[in-house]
């Protein structure tokens, strides 16, 4: 009876400790990105994360949650954290959660865009959650680096082998060629892809899509071989065997 109590009470550890993924959103407040831009930016990611769709596939293993932390970068020295790690178990917590990113003030910073300096504060910041089963990095942005390390550049120590990073490439007129400079130099790791808001009226939607696709990647498996773009859609009129995503070479 005594190994049976001690099997039961490891065992409860255990499920209380799983994590099923931890996710690092990483936005972009570099000087390009004004202050309508930034609320969009904000409040897409709120409005993303509280979809049905969303919230279903956070809510869907509730002995093995999904932690989330989100910060925001610009130039090398700039990364605040405006929401630190939570764990996502229940409809509650993702209310809060949005709350946050919908309230929490900008802080004014290095206008510049240092890309590689993000992807190793969002690395360091996973350090803590190396329990989960996958670790996912979500770097939105809206221009390639000009400052810092170059992405291409930055690889092991500063980001571990086992972090997938992914992106959300805002395209605008003057920045076409984005996603493939994403595709080339930015994501890594297992399953990552690019995904393309046209505009930033349209990040809502890209970011649905892209949760969709990283929080969904444990159960439907690795992703096609080939890509299509589907040009800010609403999520109801998506073909639902090609989400919008580019994947990496």
């Amino acid at each position: 009876m005594k190994w049976v109590t001690l099997i039961c009470t490891l065992w409860a550890g255990s499920a209380d400790a799983a994590c099923r993924q931890a996710l690092v959103l990483g936005l972009d407040v570099s000087g390009s990105v004004d202050a309508a831009e930034y609320q969009l930016q904000r409040n897409g990611l709120a409005t993303a994360l509280l979809s049905p769709a969303v919230t279903e596939v956070f809510l869907r293993q509730y002995a093995a949650p999904i932690d989330i932390a989100v910060f925001e970068w610009s130039g090398p020295s700039h990364q605040v954290v405006i929401l630190p790690w939570t764990t996502v178990a229940d409809h509650a917590t993702l209310a809060v959660v949005t709350n946050t990113l919908r309230n929490s003030p900008r802080i004014a910073g290095d206008p510049t865009t240092a890309i590689g300096s993000a992807m190793s504060f969002a690395s360091d910041l996973l350090v803590s959650r190396q329990h989960c089963w996958k670790q996912t990095v979500d770097l939105s942005g809206d221009g390639p680096a000009n400052t810092g390390p170059r992405p291409q550049d930055v690889g092991a120590p500063e980001v571990a082998a086992n972090i997938t990073i992914n992106g959300l490439v805002i395209v605008s007129a003057d920045a076409k060629e984005l996603p493939y400079y994403f595709r080339e130099y930015v994501v890594r790791g297992p399953d990552a892809f690019v995904e393309v808001a046209l505009g930033f009226d349209d990040y809502a939607n890209a970011m649905e899509r892209k949760l969709l696709r990283e929080l969904q990647s444990i159960a439907i498996g690795a992703a096609p071989d080939d890509w299509t773009i589907t040009r800010g859609l609403p999520i109801s009129k998506m073909p639902r065997q090609r989400p919008l995503w580019i994947k990496p070479r």
